[in-house]
């Protein structure tokens, strides 16, 4: 789809200022999935307010403060459950058993080729058609400013081998948005969750997110094929309109003559990060974005080796969101701290294998201020 072609879907999509949303019902999420109940759970922190639902242990609401104070919600999605199963399947969860591509679905492990669902062209995307997104999680605690939820990834489940138990665990912390992951397996596997919420800083899904002003922490990025596949080369950003290592507006070269940006239709790419300056708990901060119309900043701090950005390129207007609004073309963008596409095929990427006995381990900060 074109860029015009999907505009002119979005009949209504507006440059107006946002208006600041009430919380989500909570009625309008409790329902039954894979025979568990499921529910939308409320936390707060002196400065941000959270609601997730253990539906793929989304996150279905984010309100911080802007300039003057007013509270935004700043990632899209639906306001009920219904329409949560029936819109963009990735709207806020945590996605995996392994987040982002397998080309072909395919990988070997220990000398035996194991076979995923295949869900995006001839490609296997974010754990496949039921993949952690789709499943109702455990909630094992939940305070007031914290909630912890658990699923079991049973051997077999869209392809992969081992049992597979994952645990995530929101925290706010005055400003601090933190996610801390742990998983462990009892049969050799590969693991690669994200959080896959779409930010849009103005809080509104009908105003586009070209122009937030982005910086990325990297020099480097993975280059691939049509299919989004990784070649397996590592490629320098220099010179490229993939450069975010200056704060830069995102809309200013996503339309340039630059064959990634055409295998995207816009962005969609892994930036290989800068790791070489951690701070004490092993995070570096992997992007800052800004929106200059209402100050608005957004940090991510992680112990990850790459980001996936995302300019939200196939957004069209014809889902409805919060609000009563359409999710319109570019308004909302992803930011996924992860390991590399389709690493198990490339022996040069950063390992995702995890072994029975080991435990895997993420944190993730988003961050948010004012300028």
């Amino acid at each position: 789809m074109t860029a015009a072609a999907a505009i002119m879907l979005c009949v209504g999509c507006t440059t107006e200022a946002p208006r600041t949303e009430a919380l989500l019902n909570q009625s309008d999420y409790q329902t039954q999935i894979d025979g568990k109940p499921v529910d939308l759970y409320t936390l707060q922190s002196e400065g941000i307010t959270m609601q997730v639902t253990n539906y793929g242990a989304r996150i279905a609401g984010l309100w911080v403060p802007d300039r003057d104070g007013n509270k935004v919600d700043v990632v899209l999605g639906y306001p009920t459950i219904d329409q949560h199963l029936n819109g963009d399947g990735y709207a806020g969860p945590i996605v995996g058993r392994y987040g982002n591509r397998i080309g072909k679905g395919k990988f070997s492990l220990d000398g035996v080729e194991y076979q995923t669902t295949i869900n995006n062209g001839e490609n296997h995307l974010h754990g496949g058609i039921g993949g952690w997104s789709t499943h109702a999680w455990n909630v094992d605690n939940v305070g007031d400013n914290t909630i912890t939820m658990s699923y079991l990834s049973a051997d077999g489940e869209e392809g992969y081998p081992g049992n597979v138990i994952i645990t995530v665990t929101y925290t706010l912390a005055g400003n601090d948005l933190i996610l801390d992951y742990r998983a462990t397996t009892d049969a050799p596997t590969v693991l690669n969750p994200t959080s896959h919420c779409y930010f849009n800083l103005h809080g509104d899904s009908e105003v586009s997110t070209n122009s937030h002003v982005l910086r990325i922490n990297a020099a480097e990025y993975t280059p691939t094929d049509a299919g989004l596949i990784p070649t397996g080369e590592i490629a320098t950003l220099e010179g490229t309109p993939l450069d975010f290592r200056t704060a830069t507006v995102i809309g200013e070269r996503i339309e340039e003559d630059f064959e990634a940006l055409k295998f995207g239709a816009g962005y969609d790419h892994n930036f290989v990060l800068d790791k070489s300056t951690p701070n004490e708990a092993g995070l570096t901060e992997a992007a800052v974005v800004y929106e200059p119309a209402n100050g608005i900043e957004m940090s991510i701090l992680t112990d990850q080796v790459a980001l996936q950005f995302y300019s939200g390129n196939f957004f069209d207007g014809t889902s409805i969101g919060k609000g009563d609004k359409p999710l319109c073309y570019r308004a909302g963008i992803a930011l996924e701290a992860q390991g590399y596409p389709d690493a198990p095929n490339h022996d040069n990427f950063p390992s995702r294998v995890l072994r029975p006995g080991e435990e895997y381990t993420q944190q993730t900060i988003y961050r948010f201020a004012t300028k």
